[in-house]
């Protein structure tokens, strides 16, 4: 009897204040999401109290979901240097209650996660979201922005690792899919 093997997937995209997630399951090329949520830690003044709430509910969707990855979205540069560091840290954080559980951590732009899940890597954080209800056959209107960009972390993890079975071809964007691809019909 053949046991049919799952692949789970934690995407994360960090915040202070709010930090989303998300676990996807991929079994035989069928994606289904297990749980999204945003942790959120506004009432919380200490930044410490925050970064350890991030550690322990990452390491409890670990432990209840057991994922083999996590996918987390890298901070973006801005203007703001306090802003940074501390997204800097709730990103590590989050990695480092990944690491210590044993599961393997990967890294992605934002521009990275739009484009592999719309086509544009500029797109909305609006477009995102529906792209994603499009591709899951998951309504995602009551989910926060924070916990669809974290779906879409872990979508695009698939998509960059595993979604790409022997033989087939990896695109680096669109206009190399349509140039390949001519007679391709969009139903």
């Amino acid at each position: 009897m053949n046991k049919i093997k799952s692949h789970r997937i934690i995407g994360v995209d960090p915040g202070t204040n709010f930090l989303g997630y998300a676990v996807l399951e991929i079994i035989d090329n069928h994606l289904q999401v297990l749980e999204i949520g945003v942790l959120n830690m506004v009432h919380r003044e200490n930044q410490a109290d925050k970064l350890k709430d991030i550690f322990e509910k990452v390491q409890q969707v670990i432990k209840r979901f057991k994922p083999q990855e996590l996918a987390i979205e890298a901070p973006f540069f801005g203007k703001n240097v306090q802003s940074m560091l501390k997204l800097g840290r709730a990103q590590g954080v989050a990695m480092a209650a990944a690491i210590t559980k044993g599961v393997t951590v990967t890294e992605y732009s934002p521009k990275k996660i739009k484009l592999s899940v719309t086509g544009n890597g500029n797109a909305a954080k609006e477009q995102v979201a529906a792209m994603l209800s499009h591709i899951l056959k998951f309504s995602l209107k009551e989910f926060p922005l924070d916990a669809t960009d974290a779906l879409a972390a872990a979508l695009c993890h698939h998509y960059q690792s595993k979604g790409l079975k022997k033989g087939q071809k990896k695109y680096s964007g669109w206009s190399s899919f349509v140039k390949d691809n001519p007679n391709r019909k969009i139903s």
